[in-house]
């Protein structure tokens, strides 16, 4: 006879398994995506080619598909790479002694998270990360990478939308000293080119959605909404989001670098 437990047990397998199964389809179409837009999109060709001549040649694997589970986005830049800052000099050995437990935690909250991908750190993950950099017990680096959230992805269109708009923040990266973890007007100003430049504002994809209440200037309404919303993923950065959009946008929606003018006017 099998008991409940035993049930319980080999549906919660089952229902892993089909999950497994089920990320495995999602992948497979999702690389199916990025291998059509490295081969046939030319935008996406176009901004990969800039960055190899302005010095920053994408290493392999740059773009990735992965599992985000719940989290609603098409995809994201930037893996938060932690080093922590040892201190040489120790006023004594009785404050060295002091240290080794807390320093011991934050070496094993380091580590969890660098095991970790970045679309399954949470907001509190990356307030600690500011919170210990402020603090100078770490040093925060934005790798250049770019994940797309596999079962998030609506269509082919969507996925190179996404890797627009995230090549546009590693061209931006190239380009300046950005540090879009601790400047918020950083993170506002390439979040406007992204939303902009991308093709994701598009017209058409807004009216079905509902978001056009004019046509004249949605392209501008769309670019602030969305960016404000990347802005406010940045717990340095939320409680005042729209305004450091409002103060970057003027210069930043007409930054059309690398492109001449805005590509979908080409």
């Amino acid at each position: 006879m099998t008991t409940p437990t035993a049930k319980s047990t080999e549906e919660a397998k089952r229902m892993e398994k089909e999950r497994e199964q089920e990320q495995e389809a999602y992948k497979a179409t999702c690389d199916k995506y990025v291998s059509t837009g490295l081969r046939r999109n030319v935008t996406v060709q176009f901004l990969i080619d800039r960055l190899i001549k302005m010095g920053c040649t994408p290493p392999n694997g740059f773009i990735k598909c992965v599992d985000c589970g719940d989290k609603m986005a098409g995809g994201g830049f930037g893996v938060v790479e932690e080093t922590i800052i040892e201190k040489k000099d120790e006023a004594s050995s009785v404050a060295a002694a002091s240290s080794s437990s807390s320093s011991s935690s934050l070496s094993d909250e380091v580590a969890k998270r660098s095991k970790t991908e970045q679309c399954h750190r949470t907001d509190a993950d990356l307030k600690r990360q500011l919170d210990a950099a402020d603090d100078g017990k770490v040093r925060l680096r934005l790798l250049p990478e770019i994940f797309l959230c596999q079962q998030h992805l609506r269509n082919e269109t969507h996925a190179h939308e996404a890797m627009v708009h995230e090549l546009i923040h590693a061209i931006d990266l190239c380009r300046t000293k950005m540090d879009p973890l601790n400047n918020c007007m950083h993170m506002a100003c390439t979040e406007i080119r992204a939303e902009n430049l991308s093709g994701e504002c598009d017209w058409t994809r807004e009216f079905a959605k509902g978001k056009i209440s004019k046509f004249a200037g949605h392209g501008a309404e769309c670019a602030k909404r969305r960016a404000t919303l990347s802005v406010e993923a940045n717990p340095k950065c939320r409680d005042k989001a729209r305004e450091y959009v409002d103060a970057a946008f003027d210069r930043c929606y007409k930054d059309t670098f690398p492109f001449d003018r805005h590509p979908n006017l080409r």
